[in-house]
């Protein structure tokens, strides 16, 4: 829904924010580090941060395309460094906000404070925004040299949003708010960039475990997993992001564009096959619908329906030998897995390509991340229809991501990507979490 700042509901909520000469530190970190869980129960990705004074660590669900950084105000938000972000402020204006806080309607609290800059904090698991006060506190987090842990650094200032407990809902047990990593100048990366004046670049690496932990990386490479000595951001495939023009959040300001990454994927190969697909639903239109974005919050990757029915179909054919089992929810294309071999990139199954800006760019899915296991006898194709009139028409959901090395760099607007890791014999949970400070 779009908000204008005359019809916003203003609920009384909090925004951190960063100003980048504050970062209280003699010591001047490369990259900074978080680590990251599958939550087994909703398949959310969850990290965690530690904020305000005294600090209390507080669980997140990663956004990959959030705008900001938001958390629950209304229950049990005490710190002694939470500084609300002023009306027409210089913060205010970075976070591009268009609407104020005139009056707050209890007693002065966290979340709650007259004359102060209003964001719109939304939940994207289920889709529902609000508006809240955008203030900043100190948040800490552990440094790395991309093979392992460093020190662990301060930012007095960083800007997020507060707001209402009911935005909760639908999000992994524990969890206060969630970490927005998206296309603005207030999400994560970006302040953690302007803070200690590293490139405007992060990477994300999700374990397919929920018993190991994945990890975000702020700032460039090196990125090291074990037990390669390598490099992986030296062998990386990239491919521009596409900056959709309308805004694709829950609540959003009028005239903003989206703050999720896009990618432009033309076609669809399985076995090297093409698949047969409307290719005016690949291109996002002036409405800002169509197109393909990567999200960490959809568990599996959702399709239009014809690019789904098309996707399954061909996948069927080239699978045939392979005999298919009742459907289990959510997905359509089930099979006995008794039928299917194992390789060290998951089940034996047909590769499926993206194929990106050339012929020659490919973002390859093997069985690891194109099959789900359901039932000890049973697998299913990891794609869901997503009906007949989705906002995007390709969302790469978690599944597909897991044990792929993806690095975003918000300066040029380009997406490197490994395919998966365990070509590599390692995985997203093999980061050293060791310390060498």
């Amino acid at each position: 829904m779009a908000i204008s700042s005359n019809d916003l509901l203003l609920f009384c909520s909090l925004v951190l924010f960063i100003t980048p000469s504050l970062a209280q530190t003699s010591f001047r970190p490369k990259a900074l580090l978080l680590p990251v869980t599958k939550d087994a129960s909703t398949l959310q990705y969850v990290t965690q941060i530690n904020q305000r004074t005294p600090l209390v660590p507080v669980k997140l669900t990663l956004d990959l395309g959030g705008q900001f950084l938001w958390v629950d105000c209304d229950q049990g938000y005490v710190s002694s460094s939470y500084k609300p972000v002023r009306c027409r402020s210089a913060q205010c204006n970075l976070a591009r906000s268009k609407s104020c806080v005139q009056s707050c309607f209890s007693p002065p609290r966290p979340g709650c404070n007259n004359d102060t800059c209003a964001h719109l904090p939304d939940n994207t698991i289920t889709n529902t925004g609000t508006s809240g006060e955008l203030a900043t506190d100190i948040v800490s987090i552990q440094s790395t040299d991309g093979k392992n842990l460093g020190r662990v650094v301060s930012v007095p200032n960083l800007a997020f949003a507060c707001a209402a407990t009911f935005l909760l809902e639908g999000l992994a047990s524990g969890v206060k708010g969630m970490a927005g990593l998206g296309r603005t100048r207030i999400s994560l990366p970006s302040q953690f960039s302007a803070a200690f004046s590293f490139d405007r670049k992060f990477a994300i690496c999700l374990s397919s475990s929920s018993r190991v932990n994945g990890v975000v990386f702020f700032g460039d490479g090196p990125y090291f997993f074990l037990p390669r000595d390598i490099d992986f951001s030296k062998s990386l495939f990239y491919t521009p992001l596409i900056l959709n023009p309308v805004s694709t959040a829950g609540a959003f300001f009028e005239g903003e564009p989206s703050a999720e990454y896009f990618i432009g994927v033309k076609s669809i190969k399985i076995n090297g096959n093409t698949v047969p697909l409307n290719t005016s639903l690949l291109s996002i239109d002036k409405e800002g619908v169509g197109g393909t974005k990567i999200s960490t919050v959809n568990p599996y990757t959702v399709l239009h329906t014809s690019i789904y029915n098309a996707l399954a179909r061909a996948f069927i054919k080239e699978v045939a030998n392979i005999p298919r089992v009742t459907p289990v929810a959510p997905f359509g294309a089930c099979f006995n897995s008794t039928f299917v071999g194992s390789t060290r990139v998951g089940p034996a199954v047909p590769q499926i390509d993206l194929v990106l800006q050339s012929n020659t760019v490919i973002w390859r899915i093997f069985g690891a991340n194109s099959m789900v296991q359901v039932r000890d006898d049973v697998l299913c194709l990891g794609f869901v229809d997503g009906g007949v009139n989705p906002r995007t028409s390709i969302v790469i959901g978690g599944h597909q991501l897991e044990d792929n090395l993806l690095q975003f760099d918000l300066a040029t607007s380009r997406l490197g990507f490994s395919s998966s890791l365990l070509f590599h014999q390692t995985t997203c949970a093999n980061f050293n979490f060791t310390s060498n400070a």
